[in-house]
């Protein structure tokens, strides 16, 4: 890779780069988001045996594994970093574990169909292999393509930088938008005769096109994601991997001493992404048993987390001119601080929805319209916490550690994720019903988000110095 760049351009634009990365962002976000708005509703009502009887998974069960699979793509982002900062650098690790994301959808699809039965990829066995394939491709990219950003950059251009995360960060929930639009639709409906799911031949009658179809279309997105990756090769700076040496530094006293402060907060974040993560799942659900007739049309319960990626894109702009703005005129705004803020917003935000659960009866269903008001509290926390830990993780790690300290970030994530499904796991009963029905299972991860919010503030006053001497230029 001699002729490639191995340091950014000497510009204060705007790098040649950025386009293609954010734009496979946004392909490659479409697929994975795509994939997972469907996955709960898959799981619980579309499962099918070799045979093609229904074989689904109860509610307990559907969200402890959404959360497992979650946790693992997280979790793999710790290798991506290792094979990244060690081996093969940012962009060959890229490349080569996004054909294995890939795989991961084919396989997916390919769950239940005939071609798929025939070379034993039944519907169980395609659901963990394709999974398993996906974590090890969306995590194996995850730190690389976050830390591959701010490589781009060099001091001319680096005041440029807050404002590149935010748009990479507007990619991602354009990508998601658009994908938890379409594929929720492509999936259709289970249709059902007399409140049983109708079997055909081939499994479960659909109003539309199907699992197989609503897996693909994503598999298809990640391989135009990569293409546009590979288009940019000529234009990024290709940082060298550092080989053992950045393992030594890490370990070292002073590497061991910047790690504390990432590691400190991703243990309390954590907890964010525990909550976070279930509006794809324990939130999916919740609107599956609400009134979704909008008079026009009736909503799939998948679309409802559409609203997620919508009020990104209008909250994105708003927060960075708007609301930071006016609240650096009260008090200075740091990234600690908007952490914390966020961190009290999720647990209220999740309080919310322990009181739509408590209204939703057998013979009360309120109307899918009360999420709004989770969903606009948790995406202000979002903002919050997420976008300013991506940028804050990135900040203050030295270059031959930008993807180790990004991976410990997303590993707060995978952190959160085991934490939901280790619970989900503990409060079934033998007859796979939770112990925590209703709004108590809502109740239950408020307190645990509360409580970890009070700990944050009180920890972070142990090392607000040193985290506002990172602090990027103000811009």
């Amino acid at each position: 890779m001699a002729h490639f760049r191995t340091e950014p351009e000497d510009t204060a634009g705007m790098p040649s780069g950025v386009p293609y990365i954010i734009a496979n962002e946004a392909a490659e976000r479409f697929s994975y988001y795509g994939m997972r708005s469907i996955l709960v509703i898959y799981m619980t009502q579309w499962l099918v045996s070799s045979s093609g009887a229904l074989d689904t998974m109860t509610e307990p069960e559907a969200r402890g594994n959404y959360a497992l699979f979650g946790a693992s793509v997280y979790f793999c982002s710790i290798f991506g970093a290792l094979v990244s900062d060690g081996f093969l650098g940012k962009y060959r690790t890229i490349l080569y574990v996004s054909l294995i994301y890939c795989l991961g959808h084919l396989v997916l699809s390919l769950g239940g169909t005939a071609f798929g039965n025939s070379i034993g990829f039944y519907p169980r066995v395609a659901l963990a292999v394709g999974l398993g394939l996906i974590a090890i491709g969306s995590g194996g990219i995850k730190p690389c393509v976050s830390a591959n950003v701010g490589d781009q950059f060099g001091p001319r251009n680096l005041h440029l930088l807050e404002k590149v995360y935010g748009w990479f960060y507007f990619s991602i929930n354009a990508g998601s938008m658009f994908s938890t639009i379409l594929i929720p639709r492509l999936l259709g409906e289970v249709v059902k005769e007399n409140g049983e799911a109708e079997l055909t031949s081939s499994g479960v009658a659909s109003t539309s096109y199907g699992p197989h179809v609503a897996f693909a279309i994503p598999g298809i997105l990640m391989l135009i994601a990569t293409i546009f990756f590979w288009m940019g090769r000529n234009r990024f700076v290709h940082r060298p991997a550092a080989g053992l040496g950045f393992l030594r530094e890490a370990t070292s006293a002073a590497g061991l001493k910047i790690l504390r402060i990432p590691l400190t907060v991703a243990l309390f974040v954590a907890i964010f992404w525990s909550l976070y993560e279930q509006s794809g799942s324990a939130w999916v659900l919740q609107a599956a048993k609400m009134n979704r007739d909008f008079g026009w049309f009736e909503m799939n319960a998948s679309e409802t987390h559409t609203l997620n990626p919508v009020l990104i894109l209008v909250f994105i702009p708003l927060f960075g001119y708007v609301v930071y703005p006016a609240i650096n005129r009260v008090f200075r705004l740091t990234a600690i601080r908007k952490m914390s803020i966020g961190l009290f917003l999720t647990a209220i935000a999740f309080s919310t929805s322990a009181i739509i659960e408590s209204q939703i009866t057998p013979d009360h269903a309120p109307h899918v319209a009360w999420q709004v008001i989770p969903y606009v509290i948790m995406t202000a926390a979002e903002v919050m916490v997420s976008i300013t830990g991506l940028e804050f993780s990135y900040s203050i790690a030295p270059k031959s550690m930008k993807s180790l300290v990004m991976s410990i970030w997303l590993l707060s994530n995978a952190a959160g994720q085991y934490l939901t499904y280790a619970v989900n796991y503990f409060i079934q009963n033998e007859d796979k019903s939770s112990k925590f029905p209703g709004a108590s299972y809502y109740w239950l991860f408020t307190g645990i988000m509360l409580a970890s919010a009070i700990g944050f503030v009180i920890v972070s006053m142990t090392f607000r110095k040193a985290s506002e001497a990172a602090e990027p230029p103000a811009v």
